[in-house]
């Protein structure tokens, strides 16, 4: 019984499709999902965070051990390197759309010859991500056909980074230094124009590393600038190696620094600074996890 009523008899329901089919209206099967291949890692998150998991995808072997989650089953199709993907490769899982972004852009036009492309920026120097990569939802699911997809996980993430941002409210007391140790002199330091640093701010807590996003080892952050910040809860986001790790144990700097002497100090697992709403979402509940579970040494 459903609001009173007797469940329709499965004659009745064949005689009612019957009868459909005989006034001239065919029963039309739902659409199947379409094939999407995955350049970039960003887009790849997105499309897994719609509940479209790409047929095909670049660098599969990295990503599983780099980024972790979201899990990519093994029957996705690795397409090789994401500087470098295999056209033929492509090619041959017949993709219905290709997604891609302005990193992969020298590709392009090689890539429209195979299927229509999305390409989306989630990455500008000097603006935050995480509004970007939001909007990615409702861009990518409309683009898919399935624009209810994206309402959904629209909805879905923002209810859970209001929860995560509740549970950390008691943590708003101090500003919060995000960077990620290299070696025990330099380390790379997230700003507002991050992932971490934008997910931060939604989160309610402040970011204390006020300039941009400084994430190439290429030009890194003397490790001394952490004295700039005394009153920081210091986090590192990925694992320190283990050279670092040694060096630290036996720095007089390292060990003088306000964070590291008063015990304010946390570390969380390796998270995918270029990734998606899974990432600021992993990002966000382990850094509720640390926080929560109190202060950790980092070396």
């Amino acid at each position: 019984m459903i609001g009173g009523g007797t469940l329709p008899s499965r004659r009745a329901i064949l005689t009612a499709a019957g009868a459909f089919l005989a006034a001239g209206f065919p029963l039309r099967a739902a659409p199947p999902a379409p094939r999407l291949a995955a350049i970039d890692w960003a887009m790849l998150e997105t499309a897994v965070a719609l509940g479209h998991m790409p047929v095909a995808a670049a660098e599969l072997v990295r990503f599983r051990a780099d980024v972790i989650t979201p899990a990519i089953p093994a029957d996705v199709t690795d397409l090789g390197l994401r500087g470098a993907p295999n056209f033929e490769l492509l090619q041959l899982v017949r993709p219905d759309l290709i997604l891609s972004s302005p990193y992969y852009t020298r590709y392009e036009d090689r890539l429209r010859q195979i299927a229509p492309v999305l390409s989306l920026p989630f990455f500008t120097p000097g603006e935050p991500p995480l509004a970007k990569v939001l909007s990615a939802l409702t861009m990518m699911a409309d683009a898919i056909g399935d624009p209810d997809a994206g309402t959904r996980a629209v909805a879905a993430t923002q209810d859970r980074l209001d929860r995560l941002a509740l549970r950390l409210a008691p943590f708003r007391d101090r500003p919060v230094a995000l960077v990620n140790i290299g070696d025990a002199r330099h380390m790379r330091a997230f700003g507002f124009d991050s992932l971490f640093g934008s997910t931060l701010e939604r989160l309610g807590l402040r970011n204390a590393w006020s300039g941009n996003t400084a994430f190439s080892f290429l030009a890194p952050v003397p490790i001394e600038r952490l004295a700039q910040m005394p009153e920081a809860r210091l986090v590192n986001i990925g694992t320190l190696p283990p050279a670092a790790e040694r060096a630290l144990g036996r720095s007089i700097l390292w060990r003088a620094l306000p964070p590291v002497a008063q015990g304010r100090t946390h570390l969380l697992p390796a998270t995918n600074a270029f990734g998606a709403v899974p990432a600021a979402l992993r990002f966000a509940d382990h850094l509720a996890r640390a926080f929560e579970a109190g202060p950790r040494a980092i070396a």
